[in-house]
């Protein structure tokens, strides 16, 4: 079996809207109706493309899911294209305010259906009035949503629907946590699937009209950016704050479309603190659901606040906050009581806002007069903090919304665009239109390096996470924690492109930093562990890598609890070490717990499971369990596929296993042609020097010796031999694999002393076990199995394998 890398990805999360719970009059369906392994509950939602199902998976985990399935009628290879083209931008969402997608599939009449986790929660302005949050309480939960906002914002996916029912809390541990639900679903299809969309026959405007952005409501709803999203999480505040909508639902949906529009461009909200006087008796139960009186409410809200919520709410767009993270980071400020961007920095709002920090420094201040210098030159410092980060938000606005600008139809032109060609457009402009900002350069930079590194253009991402490590170093320092975490993302970058000696160098430095600066049990610094000890296994430096994974699953199991994530996917990198070091028990019981656990925490689809599932499948093959080992690598490719794409590096890896496995049952044809497809795509995709291509070619040039084809097979493992040679150590398993392939195609040219001469390298340069016990079971190699040097080597590697 071909050796495998481990990589923990980051995976799909996504979510359809669930709009409504179960009512007595909902249809019940029998236990009979199944869409795959989902057994259909009962209806939770339908609107006018389609229907939301709660469902029941039981297999492979037991679990209750939402299910969005495409009305018939409606799967119009248009609807299904634009679902296609953006799902590669859904999967980049990860994020702990995004509900996730699990699965997704056509039925057997080709109707697309969506899997999702179901949200058992409630809308935010539900769950906080039933809690009595405070205000501050509110700010701080609305500020986890915002940053949900900007990550997808920041995966090039717009939301277009924000509202509390497609923000959902839930109590986890006793915290509130909040999801968003019908994340860039709107975007994809191009439609939503709800009952309480608006449509028009001039055009379907996407959104609810109380949440709804003027620019939105526009007669295309085609020209919109992030802010957008801003303008609906500004109403969603004001609605958790005052427990009014800024415009009635009454008053806009009454007059007809050109009225909601005029109204949404031309009339000004009131500002929440004038809202409240104008509730009348409600105004003391608002006030006592946020637990205060109908004065101290008022009081909460008149100055930042309401400043805030009208900055949100603003109609020109360039007024308006330019991305999520500026609207929460107002609200941080406001709870820090600093200086808010949303309000005029008067020399007595900022002296009021220091007073409110520091009261008892400012009294005592106050009595010595010599300390009066101190504190002017502490407020000039403070106005120029502020100004800079106001001047820093503003053009990153400006920038991300230059990302979208693709999408206008004046610059499409009609056709349609990408997230990928979105990400291109903005790395060529990164360099040039940010080359005077460089630290908000560098942040765009490791942002757009880090979603090309996921999806897998390693050879896009390099580059401009290396100039971004450079000119941090210089402007921040080489322990800044900004630097720091630029580091790491070059360091995968090195390590999936296969350049270990690099990649070891850098995770080396990036570790002792860290250790310093966060300490030695620190998640990011054991991340950064996990990283070296992958780089040690790459190289065939199994001791290390195991001691290093022990020691990470050591320190995870202790702080964290044997079924996190983080600890899940250590144990299975040890996994993959005991698979490497023939330790098939040890490594067989470890991957089925794995498995088990990252299906309950991440769901059947998501990377990180699959990658436990393609272990699982190299471990059977290792046991000559054809059968099973076969199924699981289909279902392992085909979700893969699915998930990441055809020519994603872990596709292509899992396609040539699956090639490799076909071959050892016979079926060789079919696994050629396999292998060689992967072959190919990792020429194009990675490079013919990229560690995978060239273990995928010795898999191809091995079958082809072994099957007639031997001058072709020798050709294809000889350049792959020139390439190790060239680019990396002489002591690899890889490299000593290719060498025994080489001993194989010239034994079946009958070239015996050759072929002995060829595996004797193989010895002496890092053949592994296992890969010796694949030459042992080999009938090919009968001729030469009484020859003294064969003996000697077998003697050898049967010494190797007892120490």
């Amino acid at each position: 079996m071909p050796d495998r890398r481990v990589e923990e990805l980051s995976g799909l999360e996504d979510t359809l809207s669930i709009e409504r719970e179960l009512h007595p009059g909902d249809r019940q369906v029998d236990a009979q109706d199944r869409i795959g392994p989902y057994r259909l509950v009962h209806s939770i939602g339908e609107g006018g493309m389609g229907e939301v199902w709660l469902a029941e998976q039981h297999e492979p985990v037991r679990r209750r899911v939402a299910l969005k399935i495409i009305k018939p009628g409606m799967d119009t290879k248009q609807v299904v294209a634009r679902f296609e083209s953006e799902r590669q931008a859904l999967a980049l969402m990860d994020h702990p305010a995004i509900a996730k997608v699990f699965d997704g599939g056509t039925t057997a009449e080709g109707r697309p259906y969506f899997v999702m986790e179901y949200v058992p929660g409630v809308p935010i302005t539900e769950h906080s009035d039933k809690h009595r949050m405070s205000t501050a309480e509110r700010l701080e939960l609305f500020t986890q949503v915002c940053d949900g906002v900007q990550h997808a914002h920041q995966k090039a996916v717009i939301h277009r629907d924000l509202k509390p029912s497609n923000i959902l809390v839930s109590l986890v541990d006793g915290k509130a946590q909040p999801k968003i639900i019908d994340f860039g679903i709107a975007k994809a299809t191009g439609y939503r699937l709800t009952e309480k969309t608006l449509f028009t026959e001039l055009g379907a405007v996407i959104g609810t009209p109380e949440y709804m952005s003027p620019e939105q409501a526009d007669s295309t709803g085609q020209d919109v950016d992030t802010r957008t999203d801003v303008y609906s999480l500004g109403v969603v505040l004001y609605q958790l704050l005052t427990g009014e909508l800024p415009f009635g639902s009454q008053e806009l949906r009454s007059s007809g479309l050109e009225e909601l529009r005029r109204k949404l461009k031309e009339t000004e909200p009131p500002r929440p603190s004038s809202k409240l006087q104008t509730l009348g008796e409600t105004a003391a139960e608002v006030a006592r659901e946020r637990n205060t009186d109908p004065g101290g409410l008022r009081r909460q809200l008149e100055g930042d606040l309401d400043s805030i919520v009208l900055k949100s709410l603003e109609k020109e767009r360039a007024r308006r906050y330019g991305t999520a993270t500026e609207l929460a980071e107002d609200i941080r400020r406001h709870l820090r009581h600093e200086p808010v961007v949303a309000r005029p920095a008067s020399a007595g709002y900022r002296i009021g806002k220091y007073v409110r920090r520091h009261r008892m420094g400012v009294g005592v201040a106050a009595a010595l007069a010599a300390l009066l210098i101190v504190f002017a030159a502490a407020m000039t410092v403070q106005t120029r903090r502020t100004a800079t980060e106001a001047a820093t938000s503003k053009r990153m606005s400006e920038f991300l919304t230059g990302m979208f600008r693709i999408s206008d139809p004046s610059e499409s032109r009609g056709n349609s665009v990408t997230a990928r060609e979105i990400l291109d457009r903005a790395a060529k402009d990164v360099e040039g239109g940010l080359a005077k900002e460089p630290e908000l350069q560098t942040r765009m930079m490791t942002t757009i390096g880090s979603v090309y590194s996921s999806l897998g253009l390693l050879r896009r991402a390099e580059p401009l996470l290396k100039q971004a490590l450079e000119t941090r170093r210089v402007a921040l320092g080489p322990d800044d924690s900004e630097t720091l975490r630029t580091a790491d993302e070059l360091g995968t970058v090195l390590l999936k492109e296969g350049r270990y000696p690099e990649a070891e160098k850098l995770m080396e430095d990036t570790i002792a930093r860290l250790r310093r600066a966060l300490g030695p049990e620190n998640e990011r610094t054991l991340g950064e562990m996990n990283n070296l000890a992958l780089a040690y296994f790459y190289q065939g430096r199994l001791s290390e890598a195991e001691r290093l994974h022990r020691q990470i699953l050591e320190i995870r199991t202790r702080r964290l609890g044997p079924d996190s994530p983080n600890t899940l996917k250590s144990a299975n990198n040890l996994a993959e070490v005991y698979l490497r070091e023939n330790r098939l028990q040890e490594a067989e019981k470890l991957l089925r717990g794995v498995l088990e656990g990252k299906r309950r925490a991440f769901g059947v689809d998501h990377p990180s499971t699959l990658n436990t599932m393609t272990n699982l499948a190299i471990l059977l093959g290792e046991q000559q369990r054809w059968p099973e080992c076969e199924k699981l690598f289909r279902e392992t490719v085909e979700a893969k596929r699915r998930v990441l794409g055809a020519d994603h590096p872990d596709t292509l890896s899992s396609t040539a296993d699956l090639g490799a496995v076909l071959s050892e049952q016979g079926k060789v044809e079919e696994g050629q042609e396999l292998i060689g497809k992967a072959v190919e795509s990792a020429r194009r995709a990675l490079g013919p020097d990229h560690p995978f291509t060239l273990q995928a070619t010795v898999n191809l040039g091995g079958s082809y010796t072994r099957h007639g084809r031997v001058p072709e097979g020798e050709r294809m493992l000889r350049e792959a031999l020139a390439i190790y040679d060239r680019k990396y150590a002489q002591d690899t398993p890889e490299r000593a694999t290719t060498l025994s392939e080489l001993g194989f195609a010239a034994l079946k040219q009958g070239q015996a002393d050759a072929a002995l001469g060829l595996l004797e390298d193989a010895v002496a340069h890092g053949l592994t076990p296992d890969a010796w016990e694949s030459i042992e079971t080999d009938v090919g190699w009968q001729p030469v199995r009484g020859d003294p040097r064969y003996l000697r080597l077998k003697a050898s590697m049967d010494d190797r394998k007892k120490r």
